[in-house]
């Protein structure tokens, strides 16, 4: 085996192994030169010298590896720091009276008697580098364009309001009000970035942790579409994001960063706060967070700007000859820093400084004092603009700026980098002493001692007001503010849903392909249809959807630099700068964080979208809820599409696949409106009413998910006379019973209608029973209303009692009521309470399996025969038949062995 320089050597790092070498000699003189510099000026300076050398080999452009982490120092050298074009002094100023009305307004929401709390520590952070943003960079609508989308970090909400105050955008009543909405309405604060509480000031919900970072990628990633597509004219819009060093644990923070960097996104900057402190404790106390999110965000393709140091460490770098400090500064953890912030300056001295005759001369002119309050990059205005101007220029890259700050900074000793401080909510009367004299603030003693500390306003017609005003009348506007300047659009009339309605004839086609269809259709429309945005997580084809590729085509603003695979095929595969379809890849959460900027876009650019996102519907409100809230919360529009619906429908698949309770967690989200439709011409309905509710002239600000179904059925044609407002509201009579003497009842929903129809024809000719079969659209709505008349009268006894709709729906209907889905069956249940006799519900409780449509159904018993069973059991309770026939109708139909059942329709897969 070689060895030595004799062998083929395996380089790590990106660099060639394979590569013939046709110049030894030229070689081997290269790394004798790095030998002898290792030898006689030693590793750092060698390694000084490796750094200039790839510097200037990307300045040749030649190609070399990316490195993944770079000296923990700040990214832009102080020779190549901007002109800072403000005034410092007045920007401090008003810096100190915004940090101190933050604090105090989270302490006066603590006090006896109210005790609400808040968050301090966190704005305490991150103040200076919002301030930057403030100033100089943070667009505003007031030009008639979206101006910037800006995420501001949840719990730094404190200091968003106290800036607001000074502006005289909010009030004292407003800051007492903080999280207590309700009971000081209308003058109350959301404790966090909230539109739909807050709706004319907050743009982006972002406490949710993890969501804001998505949220930003794909924002921005809109912008781009919006553009692209003629939609808008968002090229002056910045998308920043501001975040916590413990929240890019999150998965979703880190997860897609490779698309902001694949398309180009230098529109987005995250600014990532780096007090280097979870909620807890420290982020990585032995690690050094900020050299592992540079990496990750290198690796990712970002462009990375390290904000670590303030202008006080710059004589002292400058001093570090043999890189010494540097070397103690890559070596120290977080941990390690978070303790220099509680620290004394004589306790750095000896711990940070003191363990090298070196670094100890560096500091001996200096006391102790001095050496306490070096400073971090994240507090330093010159620095941040420095980062910010330069992320802002930075072009074919997204940008990361990693700022390092002191968590709890300006509070005090008992705050600043303390474990605890997240959790503290209360300044005592000698932190705000402190905390004032830190501050220079003009508040007696006497103010502080007496009832709750004052907050603090140098007055209207002051220096440091008229320059907050001024800067933001020079970039356009207060931030945030969220401005609806959209008009309804106009929507198409009945003739676009005529063919959906006319039913499927003798094709068996699925609820999804029904409302594909419609889709073509609406999309023809001149004005509507370039205005919907279609997302799918990779699965375009499974839904039928590929009819769409040839002329919507795929969004990607690099084209199709490929010949597809597929060309040839009538439905190829096509890409196109401004496509209209987005195909997020196998990511749910991707995909969401699309429909929400999409479907937001009439408040954030003034231009209406409407987005139709399509995805399998146990990958949905399950996977991805909490962006269901987020998009509720942004109060954001569109259409969801849970396909391949059910516990039974797509067996094929198994369990992980076998959807039976998406429906039960739509539930719960107020901003959503959920129905489970089983034909088209449902379809047509629900469709056109949320248009209308959604687009139309008295808009609301809820979205709509539809549950639909891969199972061919033959679709009828719409009735005569359609209940179309039963369709809308939740419930109509389908089929009424024609024969038999016994009345009976039976609702169902989505797929399991067409099994209703067929029990209902068994109960007529085997049982004399005359049962009519409901279809229920949306046993969410029926019980949302049915809870709203319940409020009412519980509030208003006086007045006429009000009737839930599904109450006088069925009142004229005889009983029992059997309810049948493949849902669970607390989905049907959620109306028992208002259905006006014997109720009973069959549905798809526990695990899902892989096995035939029939051989589930007759397992969950939720087939036509086992409908029948359940009807004649109600029945048989309220003694209208003889109990008796109860075992012979499960033996007859043999309900308890699952192989007798039919299969059903083939299929079961995607």
């Amino acid at each position: 085996m070689a060895s030595g320089s004799d062998r083929n050597p395996i380089i790590i790092g990106g660099l060639p192994s394979q590569v013939p070498d046709f110049d030894p000699e030229e070689t081997q003189e290269w790394l004798d030169s790095l030998d002898a510099a290792v030898d006689e000026r030693g590793r750092e300076r060698a390694r000084y010298l490796m750094l200039r050398l790839i510097e200037r080999a990307r300045e040749k452009r030649v190609a070399v590896p990316e490195m993944r982490s770079t000296d923990y120092v700040n990214t832009i050298p102080t020779r190549a720091e901007p002109f800072f074009p403000g005034n410092e002094e007045i920007e401090r100023k008003i810096l100190n009276a915004t940090r101190w009305n933050a604090a105090v307004m989270v302490s006066r929401a603590q006090r006896p008697g109210i005790g609400v709390g808040g968050h301090i520590a966190t704005f305490a952070s991150s103040a200076s580098l919002y301030d930057v943003g403030f100033n100089h960079f943070f667009r505003g609508k007031d030009e008639g364009d979206g101006g910037d989308q800006v995420f501001f970090q949840g719990h730094a909400s404190p200091g968003i309001y106290a800036r607001a105050f000074l502006l005289d955008r909010l009030s004292e009543q407003n800051l007492d009000g903080f999280r207590q909405e309700k009971s000081k309405a209308p003058h109350g604060l959301s404790s966090y970035p909230h539109p739909r509480l807050m709706p004319d000031f907050w743009e982006f919900p972002t406490v949710s942790m993890g969501l804001g970072p998505i949220g930003a990628i794909y924002q921005a990633r809109m912008n781009r579409y919006m553009h692209a597509r003629e939609i808008a004219d968002t090229s002056k819009s910045h998308v920043w994001a501001f975040l916590g060093d413990g929240e890019m644990d999150e998965p979703e923070s880190l997860g897609q960063l490779t698309i902001a960097a694949r398309e180009g996104l230098d529109n987005l900057t995250f600014v990532v706060n780096c007090n280097l402190q979870r909620l807890d404790g420290p982020v990585r106390g032995n690690g050094k967070v900020i050299q592992e999110l540079e990496s990750v965000f290198r690796g990712a393709g970002w462009n990375v700007i390290k904000l670590i140091w303030d202008r006080t460490w710059d004589p002292l770098l400058a001093q570090d000859r043999d890189g010494i400090l540097v070397n103690k500064m890559n070596t120290t953890p977080d941990g390690q820093f978070q303790t220099y912030a509680t620290e004394s300056g004589a306790y750095i001295r000896d711990h940070f400084f003191g363990d090298d005759q070196r670094l100890r001369a560096m500091v001996e002119g200096m006391t102790d004092d001095q050496i306490l309050h070096l400073g971090r990059g994240g507090h330093d205005h010159r620095k941040i603009y420095a980062a910010f101007k330069a992320a802002v220029e930075h072009k074919g890259q997204p940008t990361v700026i990693l700022a390092k700050t002191v968590k709890g900074w300006t509070l005090g000793p008992n705050f600043e980098g303390r474990n605890a401080t997240h959790q503290m909510k209360k300044l005592t009367v000698d932190d705000l002493k402190g905390f004032r004299d830190r501050l220079h603030l003009p508040i007696s003693d006497k103010e502080l001692e007496s009832g709750a500390p004052p907050y603090y306003h140098p007055g209207r017609d002051s220096e440091e007001i008229q320059y907050m005003h001024d800067r933001r009348l020079g970039l356009g506007g207060y931030v945030p503010t969220r401005v609806v300047r959209s008009k309804p659009l106009a929507l198409p009339g009945d003739k676009t849903y005529a063919t959906v309605k006319k039913g499927s004839g003798q094709q068996s086609i699925a609820t999804t392909m029904a409302f594909v269809r419609l889709l073509k259709d609406l999309m023809r429309d001149k004005e509507l249809g370039r205005r919907f945005v279609l997302i799918a997580p990779d699965e375009y084809r499974t839904f039928g959807m590929d009819s769409f590729f040839p002329s919507a085509k795929i969004y990607n603003p690099l084209g199709q630099q490929y010949e597809s695979v597929d060309r040839e095929l009538l439905l190829a595969y096509k890409e196109s700068p401004t496509g209209q379809m987005l195909h997020d890849g196998i990511s749910e959460a991707g995909c969401t964080a699309s429909l929400i900027a999409a479907g937001s876009a009439y408040a954030t650019h003034g231009e209406p979208l409407i987005p139709v996102y399509v995805f399998y519907s146990m990958f949905g409100f399950q996977r991805t809820g909490d962006q269901f809230w987020q998009m509720a919360d942004q109060l954001a529009r569109g259409f969801v599409l849970g396909a391949t619906a059910g516990r039974t429908t797509l067996t094929g698949e198994g369990l992980q696949h076998a959807d039976g309770h998406s429906q039960l967690l739509a539930s719960t989200n107020p901003g959503c409106v959920a129905y489970d439709p089983a034909f088209g011409f449902e379809i047509a309905h629900i469709v056109q009413d949320g248009l209308r509710r959604m687009y139309g002239p008295d808009s609301e600000n809820v979205f709509y998910y539809l549950t639909v179904y891969n199972e061919p059925i033959r679709h009828p044609a719409e009735p005569a006379n359609v209940d179309a407002e039963g369709i809308v509201k939740g419930i109509y009579r389908f089929s009424e019973g024609t024969s038999g003497s016994i009345p009976a009842q039976i609702m169902a929903s989505g797929v399991a209608v067409p099994w209703a129809v067929e029990a209902q024809k068994i109960l007529a000719e085997e049982w004399n029973v005359k049962a009519d079969v409901w279809s229920a659209t949306s046993w969410n709505e029926l019980r949302r209303e049915a809870v709203a008349c319940e409020e009412h009268n519980l509030l208003h006894p006086e007045e006429e009692q009000r009737v839930p709709y599904v109450t006088r729906k069925l009142a004229g209907a005889q009983g029992p009521f059997v309810a049948v889905s493949d849902w669970m069956r607390a989905v049907p249940d959620q109306i028992a309470r208002w259905v006006p006799g014997t109720y009973q519900s069959l549905g798809a409780d526990g695990f899902g399996f892989a096995d035939t449509r029939g051989a589930a159904r007759r397992f969950f018993h939720i087939d036509a025969q086992s409908i029948v069973v359940g009807v004649l059991t109600e029945l048989a309770r309220e003694g209208k038949v003889d109990r008796s026939v109860l075992k012979q109708a499960i033996d007859r139909y043999q309900l308890l062995d699952v192989s007798a059942a039919d299969p059903g329709a083939a299929g079961g897969d995607a």
